[in-house]
């Protein structure tokens, strides 16, 4: 066994240097999600990828909320917290500032995430902690049963919302991009070269990634992304975003291109009507943000262009390096201290 750097950037994560394999990350949990469920689909990806990481299981620790999705830390034969709806992001805060030789990955859902957990959430992108959050978004709520969820579309019929949805739904994306996030990625649940991809650049990247994850609920919101995955439309649809290369999609006579539009943001075009050189390039380590959000507009209202990939990696320094420099820092100064000394330090007062 050996030490490494940590992929995040800046504290030692035991390895191991034995061969691992999909096998060793299975649990002996038997999967309980309803046939034909994405969620499969993404956690076969995740046990196949979590070898890669060359790290022991004993340093690979999964927390989850409450949704269908949250189910997955039953499923990996690493450390795991199946903890409380909508707070896995201020649980895994802890564990990774208390604990960085270890690798943290959050799991959710579309209304574990926004709804109930929307404030920890965002906190924990704009703190740059350091962890992997991983995002199934099926635009419904599938644990409970089909109620909408904050990403349904407006008119959703649901259980919840008989005569429609009324309300805007968020844009994971745009809402990451927003409170700043470094890592901020889109991926889809049947496309496992895709998802790997875009996991093994969130592995490596330092501080707090989220990566959304287009999952299908077979049950209650089926085909929800299949302009996505159905051959004769997707490649007319799916912009696949790569860093330094122009940003066009589609084929023949129908391919497009993305270019600056007049009012500030983004706009499709056609590729033929269009100069190479107005043909936008992807930076996805731009420090401002701003096209990223453009780029992450494009999909509205209703799956025009969708755009999946990599939309921003920065690097910035992250929450739990930072908090325990100035750890380290009071120690050197002041010396371990002990809570005696804390209580009866600054301002105190007696009663009595």
């Amino acid at each position: 066994m050996t030490d490494t750097l940590n992929g995040k950037g800046l504290a030692l994560i035991p390895r191991t240097d034995a061969k691992q394999t999909l096998k060793d990350f299975k649990s002996d949990q038997e999967v309980r999600w309803c046939p034909g469920c994405g969620d499969y689909a993404i956690l076969a990806a995740v046990q196949s990828f979590l070898p890669e990481l060359g790290l022991r299981r004993e340093n690979i620790v999964f927390v989850s909320g409450i949704g269908c999705s949250s189910r997955f830390p039953y499923y990996l034969n690493t450390y795991g917290f199946h903890s409380i709806h909508g707070r896995a992001p201020a649980i895994a805060t802890g564990l990774a500032a208390s604990r960085p030789d270890l690798s943290v990955w959050v799991i959710t859902g579309d209304g574990d995430a926004l709804s109930i957990g929307g404030n920890h959430l965002i906190h924990a992108l704009r703190r740059n902690v350091n962890l992997n959050i991983l995002l199934f978004n099926n635009r419904i709520y599938g644990l409970t049963k089909g109620q909408y969820s904050p990403t349904s579309e407006i008119g959703k019929i649901t259980k919840s919302t008989p005569m429609g949805s009324l309300d805007k739904p968020f844009n994971p994306i745009s809402l990451a991009l927003g409170a700043e996030a470094g890592f901020v990625a889109r991926t889809i649940d049947s496309d496992r070269k895709h998802l790997q991809s875009v996991l093994r650049q969130a592995a490596e990247h330092r501080g707090a990634s989220l990566v959304e994850i287009y999952q299908n609920c077979n049950i209650f919101n089926d085909g929800a992304f299949d302009t996505l995955k159905d051959p004769g439309t997707r490649d007319e649809i799916t912009v696949r975003l790569e860093h330094g290369q122009p940003i066009v999609f589609g084929t023949g006579d129908n391919e497009r291109a993305v270019r600056l539009s007049p009012t500030g943001g983004v706009e499709v075009v056609r590729r033929a009507e269009v100069a190479d050189s107005e043909i936008l390039v992807h930076d996805a380590h731009n420090p401002d943000p701003s096209l990223a959000f453009a780029l992450s507009r494009l999909d509205e209202p209703a799956f025009e262009h969708v755009p999946i990939g990599v939309f921003r990696s920065v690097d910035r320094p992250s929450y739990d390096h930072l908090l325990n420099e100035q750890v380290q820092t009071a120690t050197a100064e002041k010396g371990t201290g002990s809570l005696a000394d804390l209580l009866h330090g600054g301002d105190t007062w007696t009663i009595g």
